[in-house]
């Protein structure tokens, strides 16, 4: 396979971890959003962390959105997961161009800006649950931090990464989430904390050519680390002609006789994967004779 995520234990189970390579899906996610280099790998480290959250969902039918909405010139993201780490996302203005970063990085935080983070976790009940948090860098992998450390008490490093090639393309891309159970204990703690600070960065870790389970070596190999598998990662959007006809069915017939008024076939655009719907004056006059 090539993107995937590796699901781990360590410290006899009082460290979960889970690390994923995500480059094929970040590089999908740019070619057909057409992102500019900071609206990428923005946008490629909410997938690469939307996949991993995905992945620890319950439910086969669980589904997980991460929204970004923020001050910047980015204005905002979403990324949607399922369970099977099925991932889509978009950004809402793909062509932000911004210099590098004081220390030449491409500047994520200065696209996002100020902002709000919020976790849609829809688990079949009657309400999902959301949790918010205030954007603490923009940088998203400290944001993410901070939700698990404030809206579900979970000790959490998060660590993502996007390179990019001279062509713009993606090089490298992928992360890691560290979690300490509730029964971890101090020493073991304290020992995590070293150790994590002592790793230069997850993008040097994926220039190196770690692979996730080499990633997880390397920050927790002297944790006893047990892999318990891996599951593939990608870029699936849903879609189709005949959701986005139920769309339209949706808006009501009074808007559709519009359409049809203005002799003017219609497109539709998925947000998600990019993908044009053409629909002519014959088949809005179908769908109008549905929506009654």
């Amino acid at each position: 396979m090539s993107d995937y995520i590796v699901r781990a234990t360590a410290a006899n189970n009082q460290i979960r971890a889970f690390a994923a390579t995500t480059r094929d899906l970040a590089e999908y996610a740019r070619s057909v959003h057409n992102t500019s280099p900071v609206a990428t790998a923005a946008l490629g480290r909410l997938l690469t962390a939307g996949a991993m959250m995905g992945s620890m969902m319950k439910g086969s039918n669980d589904l997980l959105t991460l929204q970004i909405k923020c001050n910047g010139p980015i204005q905002g993201l979403t990324v949607t997961a399922d369970a099977n780490a099925n991932v889509k996302g978009y950004v809402y203005d793909p062509t932000v161009m911004l210099p590098p970063s004081p220390i030449g990085k491409l500047d994520v935080g200065g696209a996002l800006g100020a902002g709000v983070l919020s976790v849609i976790k829809d688990m079949g009940l009657k309400d999902p649950y959301v949790g918010q948090t205030e954007l603490v860098t923009g940088e998203i992998a400290e944001d993410i931090t901070y939700y698990y450390a404030t809206s579900e008490q979970i000790p959490s490093s998060v660590a993502l990464g996007v390179l990019m090639n001279r062509d713009n393309t993606v090089k490298r891309s992928g992360g890691f989430i560290i979690q300490l159970m509730p029964f971890a204990e101090d020493e073991i703690i304290n020992k995590l904390e070293k150790k994590i600070s002592e790793i230069s960065s997850i993008t040097k870790l994926l220039d190196d050519e770690l692979t996730p389970e080499l990633i997880l070596e390397h920050v927790l190999g002297e944790f006893n680390l047990e892999i318990l598998d891996t599951m593939p990662t990608a870029f699936t959007c849903n879609c189709s002609k005949e959701r986005v006809e139920k769309a339209i069915i949706s808006i009501g017939k009074e808007d559709i006789q519009e359409m049809i008024n203005d002799n003017e076939p219609i497109e539709v655009n998925c947000h998600f994967c990019n993908t044009k719907y053409h629909f002519s004056i014959n088949e809005l006059e179908t769908i109008l004779q549905k929506s009654k």
